[in-house]
């Protein structure tokens, strides 16, 4: 199941809720979000500096991830950022494919 980094920072309102509910229950959400869509949190965690949060989450496929991450960007309440996550295994496989590509001249 593909992996994914969640990186991203609260807005004021988002800021407020988390007062008001606390971590605990932001992360129950996540990791109930990520089973809705078949899917698991591996990793939930706050931070502070650049980012509000850091998240791990196993979900089936790069749909899951833009349907969950739209709702939550239309939510208002955050702003994030999401990366793809490979293995060293995936990797391994990726430099072994023949790949016919010419820069321009």
């Amino acid at each position: 199941m593909p992996k994914y980094l969640v990186q991203g920072s609260y807005t004021d309102q988002g800021l407020k809720g988390l007062l008001k509910e606390g971590g605990s229950k932001r992360r129950a959400m996540v990791e109930r979000l990520a089973k809705e869509m078949g899917g698991k949190l591996e990793a939930f965690y706050f931070a502070f500096g650049g980012d509000d949060f850091v998240i791990i989450l196993d979900l089936p496929s790069n749909m899951e991830m833009a349907a969950t991450a739209i709702v939550a960007q239309a939510s208002g309440t955050l702003k994030s950022r999401v990366t793809v996550l490979m293995t060293p295994e995936d990797v391994d496989q990726a430099v072994k494919r023949k790949v016919d590509f010419h820069p321009p001249e």
